[in-house]
């Protein structure tokens, strides 16, 4: 087994462990692209997907998989000297300057909290508690858990701003 990797690993010479079938599907996708282009027509992937009888996902997923690996730091734009990188184009839009600067705010707050109030939170909102479940959990009544839980929260309102 490890020296059919080996050999595999040599003859397909890619950094990415691509399954057979769909390494197969893309060369008969390559071959379908050959013969329709020899017919001087325009090779879409709806039209490939409709001589291949496939959905147009498919043909794009196994073209995307035989493709080379793109490294992040691959010039993609280069004027006047001026240099852009592939990963100058992403953005996460869950990982934006402001979300950081609110998550350093609620650290900030949440330090503000005695050692109840944060396992409170914790337990209620990071764990999916019940205040019942907490009550149990913490030793004290819903009640206590429901007033402890909202003087926390207006605590980190009033520090959050």
């Amino acid at each position: 087994m490890i020296l059919g990797e080996i050999k595999r690993y040599l003859r397909d010479g890619n950094s990415l462990r691509v399954s057979r079938s769909i390494r197969d599907a893309a060369y008969k996708i390559l071959k379908v692209r050959e013969s329709i282009e020899e017919h001087d027509e325009e090779a879409t992937i709806e039209k490939i997907a409709e001589v291949m009888q496939v959905q147009e996902k498919e043909i794009a997923y196994a073209l995307d998989a035989i493709s080379d690996p793109v490294s992040l730091y691959e010039p993609v734009y280069n004027k006047s000297g001026d240099t852009l990188q592939l990963l100058d184009h992403l953005f996460d839009e869950t990982q934006s300057e402001e979300m950081w600067a609110e998550r350093v705010a609620l650290k900030d707050a949440i330090a503000q909290l005695t050692d109840r109030e944060r396992k409170i939170l914790t337990l209620r909102y990071y764990e999916g508690k019940t205040q019942t479940e907490i009550s149990a959990e913490v030793g004290i009544s819903q009640a206590q858990v429901s007033r402890l839980e909202k003087n926390a929260i207006g605590i980190l309102r009033k520090e959050i701003g």
